[in-house]
C-alpha cells in the first residue's frame, strides 16, 4: 500500500494507543479532539493530493529502493530535480493549507540519515545504512507519517552536555545498554505534527565530542511505544477551537499546525531501530545535513504560506475599499518581492545540490543557510505590511457570536459591512489575517520563521563555515595586484 487514502490514514491512527496530554488532561480520543483535528487535516491533504492526477508529479515519486510509486514526503532524493520538486511541493502545500503542514521534517531527516549512515558504516563497518534503508522502505510501503525530534530541552544552555552541573535528562541519552538494545531518557521540544504521526525519529541536538557517547544516539520508534508522552503546546487563540460551532473566529477553520513536548521516560529502543550509537564524530554531520535540507525547505513552505498572506492582504484591501490606493499597491508589490526572494533561495540551493557518497542528493549548504537567514526576516516584514493594510479592526472586531446574535447581530452587520460585501465576508478575511499574524498559523509562519530549523545565529555560523572567505580574499588580491 505505497499510497494510502486519507481515510486509511485516519483509521491507522485510530488503531494506536498514544499518550497525548493537553491542559493537564489526557486526550482519550485523539481522532476527535478539536485541538488536534486541524493538524491532522493538513496531513490528510498530503494523502488526498497524492491521488489527484494534477498533483501527481509533485506529490509522488518513484522509490529507488522498490521501484514503486510512493508519496514524495518519504522519498530519497536521486537528483537535483528531486530537490527542486521538494521546494515546489512545499510551496504548494503552504498555499493549500495556509499553515505548517508538518510532513517535511521526515523527508529532510531521512535524506540526512541516508547519507550519514552510509559514511559511518564506511568507517566503522557498522550496519546502520542497511537498517535505515529497511526502515525508510517500510515507511514508503506503509505510507507512514514520521515526526522528527531534534531539539533537546537543554536547561542551562551554557553548561556542557553531560556535566555534573545539570540534570542529565535535559538531553536525550542512553541510561542502560542491553544486548538487544538501549534504554533512553530525556525530552525533545517543538515536535511538529507529532500528535498525528505514526513514528518518531530522534537524532542528537548538536555536534558531540568524545565523552558524550551516551548522548550520541539516533533511533526510531512507533509513537505508541510505552514511556513516550506527548504534551501539546499552547498556541495563541488556541481555545477558540474548543468553542461550540467555532468557524469564523478561527480564521483558518480547517488547517493548523501543532507542536508538542515529547518525553522519553525509560523507553526501550531495539538494536534494529538504532542508526547512530556513540560515534560522536558523525553527530555533527547528521545534524548539519538535516539542518541544510530543512533550511532549504523553508524557501518553499514559507513562500507558500506567504502567498496566502499576500492574498489575504489584497482581499482585505478590496473589502476595505483601499485596493486602488498607490501605497497599498506598493506594499503588495514589496510583500511579493520579499516572498519570491525566499522561494528563489530555496530553488537555488536545490539547483546547486550535489551527490553524496550514498548516492542521494544534498542541497548547497551555503545557499540553504542564506535562504533560512532570509526567512528569519522577510516573513516579519510581510506580516507587518499585511497588518498595515488590514487596519486595527483585525484585532478589535466583534466575535462570530455577536454577528449571529438575535439582539445585536444587526449592529455588527450594519457597522462592519465591507466595500461591496457583507460584514460576514469582511470578518472572515480579518480573522484569517489575525490567524496568520497572531493566531495558531503564526506558529508555523511568523515565530517558526525565526526559530524553526535553527535560530539566525545557527545560520550565521554555517554561512561563516561555507562562505570561503580565504578564496574571496585571494580574488581581491589578484585584482588589486597584491602578491603573497
Amino acid at each position: 500500500m505505497p499510497l494510502m487514502t486519507s481515510q486509511q490514514y485516519v483509521e491507522s491512527l485510530a488503531k494506536m494507543k498514544r499518550n497525548i496530554w493537553f491542559q493537564g488532561e489526557k486526550i482519550e480520543d485523539p481522532i476527535s479532539h478539536p485541538m488536534l483535528i486541524p493538524s491532522r487535516k493538513c496531513l490528510e491533504e498530503t494523502y488526498n493530493m497524492a491521488l489527484m492526477p494534477e498533483y501527481e508529479d509533485l506529490l509522488t515519486a518513484t522509490s529507488h529502493l522498490t521501484g514503486r510509486r510512493i508519496n514524495r514526503f518519504n522519498h530519497i532524493h536521486q537528483n537535483r530535480e528531486d530537490l527542486n520538486k521538494k521546494v515546489k511541493l512545499q510551496r504548494l502545500m503552504g498555499q493549500r493549507t495556509g499553515s505548517c503542514f508538518q510532513r517535511c521534517v521526515i523527508m529532510d531527516m531521512a535524506n540526512a540519515f541516508y547519507s550519514t549512515t552510509y559514511e559511518i558504516d564506511e568507517k566503522y563497518g557498522t550496519e546502520y545504512f542497511e537498517r535505515f534503508k529497511q526502515y525508510i522502505t517500510y515507511c514508503q510501503e506503509e505510507d507512514l507519517i514520521v515526526a522528527g525530534a531534534l531539539t533537546d530541552v537543554k536547561g542551562s544552555r551554557g553548561s556542557k552536555i553531560g556535566s555534573d552541573e545539570q540534570d542529565k535528562d535535559l538531553y536525550v541519552h542512553v541510561v542502560e545498554r542491553r544486548p538487544d538494545g538501549v534504554v533512553v531518557n530525556g525530552a525533545k521540544a517543538h515536535l511538529t505534527g507529532i500528535t498525528n504521526a505514526h513514528d518518531v525519529v530522534v537524532l542528537p541536538t548538536q555536534a558531540m565530542t568524545p565523552g558524550q557517547e551516551d548522548y550520541t544516539i539516533a533511533f526510531t520508534l512507533p509513537l505508541d511505544t510505552p514511556g513516550i508522552t506527548m504534551i501539546v503546546g499552547r498556541q495563541s487563540c488556541d481555545t477558540r477551537k474548543l468553542e461550540p460551532g467555532a468557524d469564523i473566529d478561527l480564521g483558518n477553520a480547517n488547517y493548523g499546525g501543532i507542536e508538542a513536548l515529547t518525553v522519553f521516560d525509560h523507553v526501550f529502543v531495539p538494536n534494529e531501530n538504532i542508526f547512530l550509537n556513540g560515534e560522536t564524530e558523525f553527530a555533527g554531520m547528521l545534524v548539519e545535513r538535516f539542518a541544510g535540507y530543512h533550511r532549504n525547505s523553508y524557501g518553499g513552505c514559507k513562500s507558500g504560506v506567504g502567498d496566502v498572506v499576500i492574498g489575504a492582504a489584497s482581499l482585505i484591501a478590496q473589502y476595505n475599499g483601499t485596493e486602488k490606493a498607490s501605497h497599498v499597491k506598493d506594499k503588495l508589490v514589496e510583500m511579493t518581492q520579499l516572498n519570491e526572494q525566499l522561494y528563489c533561495a530555496g530553488i537555488a540551493s536545490s539547483a546547486e545540490g550535489w551527490q553524496t557518497k550514498a548516492g542521494n542528493y544534498m542541497v548547497d549548504l551555503l545557499l540553504a543557510n542564506v535562504c533560512k537567514l532570509n526567512v528569519t526576516r522577510y516573513p516579519y516584514e510581510i506580516i507587518r505590511l499585511m497588518e498595515d493594510i488590514a487596519g486595527g479592526i483585525m484585532v478589535t472586531a466583534p466575535s462570530e457570536a455577536d454577528l449571529k446574535s438575535g439582539e445585536i447581530g444587526h449592529y455588527v452587520e450594519k457597522y462592519l459591512v465591507g466595500c461591496g460585501v457583507k460584514a460576514e465576508e469582511r470578518l472572515r478575511c480579518l480573522r484569517l489575517c489575525e490567524n496568520l499574524a497572531l493566531g495558531t498559523a503564526a506558529v508555523g509562519y511568523r515565530t517558526e520563521s525565526m526559530h524553526g530549523a535553527g535560530s539566525p545565529q545557527a545560520q550565521k555560523v554555517m554561512i561563516t563555515r561555507q562562505g570561503n572567505f580565504e578564496r574571496k580574499k585571494a580574488l581581491a588580491k589578484r585584482i588589486a595586484g597584491i602578491r603573497g
